[in-house]
């Protein structure tokens, strides 16, 4: 069994291969070809938390695995990872574990990645703004996979705790400075700061939404990342019944946990027929991503087991081609 660390992953698995991976995830899950349950979440009320166990197979990789995840959000003030993890990798040939994967940081980066996937696929090409909402464990890697795929002039870092904006975007500078040429601010004016963002990506906790859906510009891509239950609503139900195109990672994931597409869809703001599908369908050329230059496009994540699998796979293979990782018998 090998066990690779965050350290690990970092030395050798990129953003840009995380953003191929999730790319092919989805291709795969949309073509069919992946078992992927309903994850069970498990509420955790004394500490505000949850735990999920998320399985899944998929076949033309001949790889399966369990990611173990919880949200504890009260972490942010103990100085611990909001969302902590491990992945569990299995043999799709044997059924033995093979690797456990440092899932912390597998979930930022896949969760960055899938985002990244989407913007690159739905957002303007010519985009040049953008805008993140909230500064927790996963935001770095939300930032990151925007810089990857479009050649931003500024992003506009905003959180409700502007103490924790200005730290993270001054660690955002430092990680970065030597790789993109890009400006990361803190916004203090959120309404100021959306008016005229390409993109705009929201990753919170938030039971409500966490910015105004009119201000956003014709031409928009916005992702919604961070709610994942049926009663968290981070997007406005505004920018959901503005938006031209409604993309998500997985229809049955997103139509079972997410607030952001349940609330407007019990209210009836919006109908089964202004979803347009999967990002899968999208690569697959079943559905269209983005067709005007004016349209505002949405995707929505909840985050699928398929897009840890496939990612750590990846990551094992890679480790094992270079001889990284710590070899243990149990």
């Amino acid at each position: 069994m090998l066990m690779i660390s965050k350290e690990h992953t970092k030395q050798i698995f990129t953003m840009k291969e995380a953003i191929e991976a999730a790319k092919l995830a989805l291709n795969m899950y949309s073509a069919g070809s992946c078992n992927v349950p309903l994850r069970v979440n498990i509420d955790m009320p004394k500490q505000q938390g949850q735990s999920l166990f998320m399985p899944a197979f998929v076949e033309p990789l001949e790889a399966a695995g369990i990611k173990i995840v919880s949200v504890f959000p009260n972490n942010i003030e103990l100085g611990k990872s909001s969302v902590p993890a491990q992945m569990i990798v299995l043999d799709g040939k044997t059924g033995e574990v093979c690797a456990i994967i440092d899932g912390t940081y597998l979930t930022q980066l896949r969760t960055g990645a899938v985002q990244g996937a989407a913007t690159d696929l739905l957002a303007r090409k010519d985009a040049k703004t953008a805008v993140l909402i909230g500064t927790g464990g996963q935001a770095g890697t939300q930032l990151e996979a925007m810089l990857n795929v479009r050649e931003l002039e500024e992003v506009r870092v905003y959180d409700v705790n502007i103490d924790r904006a200005r730290a993270f975007t001054d660690q955002m500078r430092n990680q970065f400075a030597d790789t993109f040429h890009t400006r990361i601010v803190v916004a203090e004016d959120l309404n100021a700061a959306l008016s005229n963002a390409d993109i705009v990506t929201a990753v919170t906790t938030s039971p409500r939404p966490v910015f105004d859906g009119t201000c956003i510009k014709a031409g928009a891509h916005i992702n919604g990342v961070g709610a994942y239950t049926p009663q968290m609503q981070e997007l406005p139900e505004e920018i959901v019944k503005r938006a031209d195109t409604i993309v998500f990672d997985t229809i049955e994931g997103v139509l079972a946990e997410a607030g952001d597409i349940i609330i407007p869809l019990e209210k009836g703001i919006i109908s089964r027929q202004d979803i347009a599908g999967e990002l899968g369908q999208v690569l697959l050329g079943q559905i269209k991503g983005r067709e005007r230059e004016e349209d505002i496009t949405l995707f929505k994540t909840v985050g699928t087991a398929v897009l840890d699998v496939v990612t750590a796979q990846m990551i094992y293979r890679k480790a094992l081609e270079m001889g990284v990782g710590i070899e243990v018998t149990i």
